[in-house]
C-alpha cells in the first residue's frame, strides 16, 4: 500500500507543478508560478555556437539562455543546482535537450559559471521554477 503513494510522488516530480501565489519575489521583479524538477544538462561551442536556436537568435555560450522542450521563447526561469544549492535565472530561447530523463539544457557557459557550477559534472537533478514578471501595480500589493 505504501508503494503507490512513491510512485505517484516520483512520477509528479518529472512535470511542471503550480505554485501558489504567496511565493516570494525574486530579484524584487519576479514570482514563481510553476516548478518542475529533473535533470539539467549543457550544450556547448562545438556543436552549436553561432547557429540559429529555435527563437532564431544566434547561440552564444556565455548568454544566460536554455533550451526547454514545452516552455514558451522569451520565458524567464530560475534554474537551481539540486547537488549544490546554486542558481541562475536563465531565459528559454531554444528546444531541448533530446536526451531522455533531461528537462534543461544550458548554455555551456552558465555550468561553468559560479552561479550554477557543474560542467565537470555534466549532468545534475536540477529545479526550474518558471518566473512571471510583476507589473509596479501588483508589486505592491505583493509586497503589502
Amino acid at each position: 500500500m505504501l508503494l503507490f503513494p512513491l510512485i505517484c510522488v516520483s512520477c509528479a516530480n518529472s512535470s511542471l507543478t503550480s505554485t501558489s501565489s504567496d511565493e516570494e519575489l525574486i530579484n524584487g521583479k519576479y514570482k514563481v508560478v510553476k516548478t518542475e524538477t529533473g535533470k539539467m544538462s549543457w550544450y556547448s561551442v562545438k556543436t552549436n555556437y553561432g547557429t540559429a536556436t529555435a527563437s532564431g537568435e544566434k547561440f552564444c555560450n556565455f548568454k544566460p539562455t536554455a533550451a526547454h522542450k514545452k516552455l514558451k521563447m522569451g520565458t524567464m526561469v530560475r534554474v537551481t543546482n539540486l547537488k549544490n544549492g546554486k542558481s541562475s535565472i536563465l531565459r528559454i530561447n531554444d528546444r531541448g535537450p533530446y536526451k531522455p530523463g533531461r528537462i534543461i539544457d544550458v548554455a555551456v557557459g552558465m555550468s561553468k559559471n559560479e552561479k550554477l557550477a557543474f560542467y565537470k559534472d555534466g549532468v545534475v537533478p536540477c529545479k526550474v521554477e518558471v518566473l512571471e514578471e510583476i507589473s509596479e501595480d501588483n508589486k505592491d500589493q505583493e509586497e503589502s
